[in-house]
């Protein structure tokens, strides 16, 4: 490659560091060259490609809500704004809802959600017992207060379609993709100057953006900051169904496992406990086939009688990058650093965030703070002053 400067380079070619490419190519007042360097182009390893392929509105975060409402808006005009040449990327994207369910002790919680989640324009409903029995009778509701029902807006789709989507298009508009991996930075006064590839290329740049999901620790410590980011392993359970579940959106039960219609079956999967739960080497890909025996099968099969005839056909497991202090992205720069933007610490919303995380670092890097959505509060600063934002709905 004869181009050795770009004014960003992405390290990350996945859903956030797409969509940042994309963003920054389409933003009116950004003139400049833009490389993404994704060592795994084939993406068969990545987050985005192994997840769950979801979005909701339904968090306790104001911030977190807002992201997703962006993102419902990005998706429904996907095909649109991302087309290349006449020809429309499709991210199937189904608005099935979202249906986070509370027994009597979590319901509080639940209305209190609710009603921040309305005031920001989430279109979420909350049915007591009754209502949930009358709307889906296959769901024992024995031992529930009641759900919160996303009406519009929250579904699932196909989050690979999604990430080439933004890919092709952010390439027709002029980024470079580059099969590589970052391995080096040269750094003086305070910015990265300069990126070295593990073919021994050196790019020179005028911003850095680290969307590198699990890669993202190593690529800080290059630049001699800790990232409180590690590698979680998420196992998803392709299940079929003898019965059929009418009208059935993505469940949430009180204990955290999860369930949604994929084709003619289900998809599942439930987070292990803390305490078996360490973090994992980004090489591991073993599917925690205990974890569906003993804890997430019998769970739903309690929550959804029919569950008990259930049949495991396929199964996958994944990595989150995972925020240890709360959670939630951290977005923005380093103190240490005023061209070092960070991506990072997602914790299994990347995906779905993405999006708005791509337009708003395209904003600071183009003008310098954000201009369509506040996000100030999920920088650097609340870690390195301990000010963890508490998100009560992290699934």
């Amino acid at each position: 490659m004869s181009q050795t400067h770009f004014d960003v380079v992405i390290a990350g070619g996945a859903a956030v560091g797409s969509a940042t490419a994309y963003f920054l190519t389409t933003h009116p007042g950004f003139r400049g060259t833009v490389a993404v360097i994704e060592p795994d182009p084939s993406y068969q390893h990545c987050a985005t490609a192994l997840s769950a392929a979801s979005i909701r509105h339904q968090f306790s975060t104001a911030e977190n809500i807002q992201m997703s409402l962006f993102g419902t808006r990005f998706l429904r005009g996907f095909a649109q704004a991302l087309a290349v040449d006449g020809e429309q990327p499709d991210a199937a994207f189904r608005e099935g809802g979202y249906l986070f369910l509370a027994t009597p002790r979590g319901w509080p919680v639940l209305q209190e959600n609710q009603a921040l989640q309305r005031s920001l324009g989430a279109d979420i409903a909350l049915l007591d017992s009754a209502a949930l029995r009358a709307r889906y009778p296959w769901l024992d509701v024995a031992d529930l207060a009641g759900g919160a029902l996303g009406l519009s807006g929250e579904g699932w789709l196909d989050a690979y379609g999604m990430l080439q989507g933004l890919r092709r298009k952010a390439i027709a508009q002029g980024a470079v993709y580059l099969p590589r991996r970052v391995v080096g930075l040269g750094l003086a006064g305070g910015r990265v100057g300069q990126v070295r590839l593990d073919d021994g290329q050196v790019l020179s740049c005028g911003a850095l953006v680290n969307a590198a999901g699990t890669g993202a620790p190593a690529l800080a410590r290059l630049a001699g900051i800790e990232l409180p980011v590690q590698t979680r392993k998420r196992s998803v359970f392709y299940v079929q169904c003898p019965q059929p579940l009418p009208g059935c959106p993505m469940v949430i039960d009180p204990s955290g496992a999860y369930f949604r219609p994929e084709g003619q079956g289900f998809i599942m999967g439930v987070a292990p406990s803390p305490d078996h739960d360490p973090e994992c080497a980004v090489t591991d890909f073993d599917v925690q086939h205990a974890l569906f025996d003993e804890v997430l099968w019998p769970t739903l099969a309690q929550r959804v009688p029919a569950f008990e005839a259930l049949r495991c056909t396929r199964s996958w497991a994944g990595h989150y990058d995972y925020n240890l202090v709360d959670q939630n992205v951290i977005l923005g720069l380093h103190p240490a650093l005023d061209n070092l933007y960070f991506a990072n610490g997602f914790s299994g919303h990347g995906m779905q965030q993405s999006p708005a995380v791509g337009r708003a670092l395209s904003e600071l890097i183009v003008s310098g703070g954000f201009q369509t959505l506040d996000l100030g509060r999920l920088g650097w600063g609340r870690i390195l002053e301990g000010r963890p934002i508490i998100e009560k709905n992290v699934v």
